[in-house]
């Protein structure tokens, strides 16, 4: 059974920082992309980061470049979003997601995510 447990999550001020984890189970990431999703309030889910089967390849959404990097931790099958200088507008739940393939514009087309976490809560305010 896959699952994806993300952690993570919480209020900072804008310019801060925070790690997010997903840990997964039932499957390995080796085999899949995985990616970070966002929904702020009234608006679209979007693909934030993602991260190729082979780890080789990262997408980043624009708004994130140069700020938020995904990496992942084969050995604990667990993969990271670092989120650095951070902004109100970074404001959203935040979700891991697990493609249905290896390799794919995952991050641009949600309709490739075959499984999602819970979601965890982030807000970025003074």
């Amino acid at each position: 059974q896959v699952q994806l447990v993300e952690s993570g999550g919480g209020l900072v001020q804008p310019g801060g920082s925070l790690r997010l984890s997903c840990a997964a189970s039932g499957f390995a990431l080796v085999y899949y992309t995985i990616g970070w999703f966002r929904q702020a309030p009234g608006k679209e889910r979007e693909g934030v980061a993602c991260i190729s089967s082979s780890g080789r390849s990262t997408y980043y959404a624009d708004s994130v470049k140069g700020r938020f990097t995904i990496s992942r931790d084969s050995a604990k099958n667990t993969v990271y979003l670092q989120m650095s200088s951070l902004k109100p507008e970074d404001t959203a739940i935040y979700y891991c997601a697990k493609s249905s393939y290896s390799d794919g514009p995952t991050c641009r087309r949600p309709s490739f995510v075959g499984s999602w976490g819970q979601g965890t809560q982030v807000t970025v305010s003074s």
